[in-house]
C-alpha cells in the first residue's frame, strides 16, 4: 500500500496523536496483504531508542506486532532487540544519508538458529533501518526475514 491518504493520515494519528485504537484497523489491513501459507516462526517489532520510547509513550511497531500476532497466530518476540544508537530521525534525513544514519544501531540477543522471521514497522521508506535490523537478526542465524509494514514510500513522494 502506498503511503497516501487515508493510510498517512491513519498512521500520523496513530504515532503522534496516540490513537492507539487504530492499531488494530492497521493490522488488520497488513493482515490481509500476508500469504497465510508461508507464515514466518516469529514477528519482531521494530524497536524504538528509549528516549523515543519515553517521548512517544508507545512504540507504533510494537501495537501492530501485538495485533498482528493475535490475528495470525505468529509469536511476537518484544524484547529479542533493541534500539542501542539514538540516531536523528530518518524522516528528516536525504535518502542517500538514512543508511549511515541507522547503521549500528540495533542489538539483537537470542539464537534465531534456521528461524524464519518477520519484521513489523508502520512504515518503509528506503529500507534502510529494516535492512539494517534484518543485517543484526541474520548474525543471530535467522535465514529467511520479511519486512511487514503498512505502507512504503516511493520516492519523490515525502
Amino acid at each position: 500500500m502506498n503511503y497516501a491518504f487515508p493510510i498517512d493520515a491513519l498512521l500520523h494519528s496513530l504515532k503522534y496523536r496516540t490513537n492507539l485504537a487504530l492499531a488494530p484497523v492497521l493490522a488488520d489491513l497488513l493482515v490481509a496483504q500476508i500469504d497465510k501459507a508461508v507464515l514466518p516462526d516469529f514477528i519482531i517489532p521494530m524497536p524504538l531508542h528509549p528516549v523515543r520510547l519515553r517521548e512517544r509513550g508507545f512504540n507504533q511497531a510494537m501495537e501492530l506486532g501485538r495485533q498482528i500476532s493475535k490475528k495470525s497466530g505468529v509469536p511476537l518476540l518484544p524484547a529479542l532487540c533493541r534500539r542501542v544508537r539514538d540516531t536523528a530521525s530518518q524522516t528528516g534525513l536525504p535518502w542517500k544519508e538514512r543508511g549511515k544514519n541507522i547503521q549500528d544501531a540495533f542489538d539483537c540477543e537470542g539464537k534465531l538458529n534456521g528461524k524464519r522471521i518477520a519484521i513489523v514497522d508502520d512504515v518503509m521508506t528506503t529500507g534502510a533501518t529494516l535492512n539494517e535490523l534484518a543485517r543484526v537478526l541474520r548474525k543471530c542465524g535467522a535465514v529467511h526475514i520479511s519486512a511487514w509494514v503498512v505502507t512504503r514510500t516511493l520516492p519523490g513522494t515525502l
